[in-house]
């Protein structure tokens, strides 16, 4: 270490010193103390980081410390988890939550939430009841299955399915369907450690009826389908059909398992959009169980749902390991409203926010383009914000490598780059996820709902002044300006 930088650590205030100025004072009156103390420790090893690094080669002042212990204290106070605009076109995007609830839902975990419920009691008979039994009910009506139970997600779904009906004997799967998909959901792995025996049969791109009848033998427990969620095979293919595997199962006392994933609860393609496998379809062709997630296509919480034969259902909740996947009173207070939104699907398509969004003809999202064009100018009349058509997803496993057609606003942020603009939209007050086309950021109407727009332009006009201040700074880089910002963790 230099003298030079031997003196610059010495011109380091105290943290006691910076606890006596009057700004520092007023903090305390608002934040615990100790968030304050950590706050201001925090920039002063910023600072002094700085200083060892030889990025900073003056003395900085008690302000400066202080402007950059407000923006930790800033980042500290507020909750990890946050409300973002969803500007990316992906409907149901894992990363920002996937499903949007409904109102019907967002009130009933509300109200659920606001005090006791009911929720293992039964309130005709006046003694304990089932958790389930507050859906079971409403699935059996909106799918015709016969039995159904909840856990807390798909991969539960499956592994319970797996572990209490085919531990220690195989289970025969399409090498094209032995998917990976999340972070950590593997298949093969989930058959292990549901100790399931995986039996692969035919190949990446064909799998006949005959493949799986070869396969078969007394150690066989499960015929499984599965959807392969986030990929499509395309060209010289061929899938068996779910019938001819049911029929196969039947003919030998073998289970037919339908791992569905997305989860639509009726033929998509009577909302103009491309076909995808559905629970109603899946149980009319005589599959034993089928299992999907309800934060997908459902347009519910993140849950899984088994649905299918009484007695496998009842096996299934017998095992150990269901009181480790049973969901919450708030999921199934949100569970419950979505399906009763499926009572009538016109309702479902209108009311359920991820079928709506999904459905949206391209006439309407231009209407409601030109709309937010509109409010951006008022604020921002010197931007420039430009209509285009562009292709979005559904996203979260579902129609797979389909685009959806969209309407995007475009916008050019000159002089800085479109890159930095969408930095710059993410460290706003209420966050704004978009994506980058032609140099320009895109925000996707069919994502964007129209009580947003009144945030968006908001954090357009924040992340505005945030750029210029950027721009007027990049001259440190020419030795203008010894600047320096504290990083943002999880910014």
């Amino acid at each position: 270490m230099t003298p030079r930088t031997q003196d610059l650590l010495r011109t380091l205030p105290s943290i006691d010193r910076l606890l006596a100025h009057q700004e520092v004072r007023a903090w305390s009156d608002a934040f615990p103390r100790e968030v304050v103390l950590s706050s201001l420790r925090a920039a002063v090893e910023v600072v002094r980081e700085a200083m060892v690094a030889g990025r900073l080669d003056a003395a900085v002042g008690d302000e400066d410390l202080i402007s950059l212990a407000e923006q930790e204290l800033t980042r500290r106070s507020m909750p990890s988890l946050r409300k973002v605009i969803n500007a990316t076109g992906v409907v149901l995007h894992t990363g920002l939550g996937r499903a949007p609830l409904s109102d019907a839902a967002i009130e009933a975990i509300v109200e659920t939430a606001s005090g006791y419920c009911n929720l293992e009691y039964d309130l005709e008979a006046g003694q304990r009841g089932r958790r389930v039994d507050h859906v079971v009910e409403l699935l059996k009506t909106v799918t015709g299955a016969e039995a159904a139970t909840v856990v807390n997600n798909n991969a539960a779904a499956t592994l319970l399915v797996l572990t209490a009906l085919a531990r220690g004997r195989e289970v025969v799967v399409s090498r094209g369907q032995l998917i990976e998909i999340g972070g950590s959901f593997r298949l093969p792995d989930i058959m292990h450690a549901g100790g399931a025996i995986l039996r692969e049969v035919g190949t990446t791109n064909r799998t006949r009826i005959a493949d799986y009848e070869a396969a078969i033998c007394d150690r066989t427990a499960i015929l499984l389908r599965v959807h392969t969620s986030n990929f499509r095979i395309v060209g010289f293919s061929e899938e068996t059909p779910l019938e001819q595997l049911v029929a196969l199962g039947r003919r030998v006392g073998v289970l037919c398992v339908d791992d569905l994933g997305s989860g639509a609860m009726f033929d998509l393609t009577t909302l103009g959009l491309p076909y995808e496998p559905n629970v109603r379809e899946s149980l009319g062709r005589g599959a034993d169980l089928i299992c999907f997630s309800g934060d997908k296509l459902l347009g519910g919480p993140q849950c899984g749902i088994i649905l299918g034969r009484a007695d496998l259902i009842e096996r299934i909740e017998r095992h150990p390991l269901m009181r480790t996947y049973r969901v919450d009173k708030l999921t199934l207070a949100a569970l419950e409203a979505t399906l009763r939104h499926y009572l009538d699907a016109a309702e479902a398509a209108a009311r359920v926010p991820a079928l709506s969004m999904l459905a949206a003809p391209t006439d309407a999202l231009a209407v409601r383009a030109r709309e937010l064009v509109e409010s951006l100018k008022e604020t921002l009349a010197d931007e420039q914000f430009t209509i285009c058509s562009d292709v979005a997803c559904a996203g979260g496993g579902a129609l797979p490598a389909r685009a959806v057609p969209t309407v995007v606003v475009q916008w050019d942020p000159e002089p800085a780059s479109a890159r930095r603009a969408l930095d710059a939209l993410r460290d706003v007050e209420v966050p704004v996820i978009a994506r980058l086309r032609d140099d320009a950021v895109c925000f996707d109407l069919r994502t964007i709902r129209a009580h947003e727009f009144n945030d968006l332009v908001a954090a357009v006009a924040e992340a505005r002044m945030e750029l210029d201040s950027q721009l007027a700074g990049d001259g440190g880089e020419n030795g203008e300006s010894g600047a320096i910002s504290l990083p943002i963790v999880g910014g």
